[in-house]
């Protein structure tokens, strides 16, 4: 009985958090999604999301963005999780790659502006060798850079994680039985930190999918996405039933994605442990 009284106290917390944080604001999103901007039961929102060739292309514009700012931190955080993993003084270099996170978001994408503007810090180092100032802000590059940066933190520390806790036997094993250094990679290193690498997609494409601060600041509203629209529609037009309705569409994008980076055992290893 003692034990479990602890554990409902233990879990208590926890339910209630996901109740009022989590649950209840997605309900909330669902509920005004059936409302116009006179407050009456419809359908409309969604006939006029899945009708409208502007809000497909605005999805379609929110996933390609999504996936070249995962690709791109992918291809950046794999090495340097490697890397950080057979490096001296690896816990300090860890922390070195979190602190950026501490820094409010808003403020980093103003150090940005001043970076990448015409009398910024790229065009004047690129001054030096007599190069004329390019336009770097309010491109897709600058928008794709600066979120990419953002967002490496989380897809470095699930795969940190998972290079950490790989067998260093394994690994050993392949190279005495003759695999050269790619083979070793893509045999076992890669496999077996599969499941570090979907943590990271998950932690990096789902939030770039409702971008909405940078496309501003950084994209200049060359960008568009989703979280442009949500944005819009809550602060602007004031039409929370469609700005509701295109939230509705982001979580079920999120469960998805979650679904299609998921682990999933088996069904041989299902019967093998029944």
């Amino acid at each position: 009985m003692k034990k479990s009284t602890t554990n409902a106290a233990f879990y208590t917390p926890y339910v209630m958090w996901l109740a009022l944080f989590v649950i209840a604001p997605m309900v909330l999103i669902v509920y005004q999604s059936f409302f116009n901007i006179s407050g009456h039961f419809t359908l409309a929102n969604y006939q006029t999301y899945f009708q409208s060739g502007t809000y497909i292309m605005m999805t379609i514009n929110s996933v390609w963005y999504a996936f070249l700012i995962t690709l791109a931190t992918l291809l950046i955080s794999y090495p340097t999780a490697y890397l950080l993993h057979y490096a001296k003084h690896k816990q300090l270099w860890l922390l070195l790659i979190i602190l950026p996170t501490w820094i409010n978001l808003l403020l980093k994408a103003y150090a940005f502006i001043g970076i990448f503007s015409q009398d910024g810090g790229v065009n004047s180092f690129l001054g030096m060798f007599g190069i004329a100032p390019q336009q770097f802000l309010f491109t897709d590059f600058s928008f794709i850079f600066v979120a990419a940066y953002i967002e490496i933190p989380f897809m470095i520390l699930p795969i940190f994680n998972a290079i950490e806790e790989l067998p260093e036997n394994l690994v050993n094993a392949a190279q005495d039985l003759g695999a050269k250094s790619w083979q070793t990679f893509t045999k076992v290193i890669w496999p077996l930190t599969i499941p570090g690498v979907k943590s990271g997609v998950q932690a990096v494409f789902i939030p770039s999918l409702s971008l909405f601060m940078l496309t501003r600041l950084i994209g200049g509203n060359r960008v568009i996405t989703l979280g442009t629209a949500i944005e819009e529609h809550f602060l602007t037009t004031m039409n929370w039933g469609m700005g509701s309705t295109i939230g509705v569409v982001l979580i079920v994008a999120m469960f998805i994605i979650m679904f299609l980076t998921g682990e999933r055992k088996k069904k041989g290893a299902r019967r093998h442990e029944a």
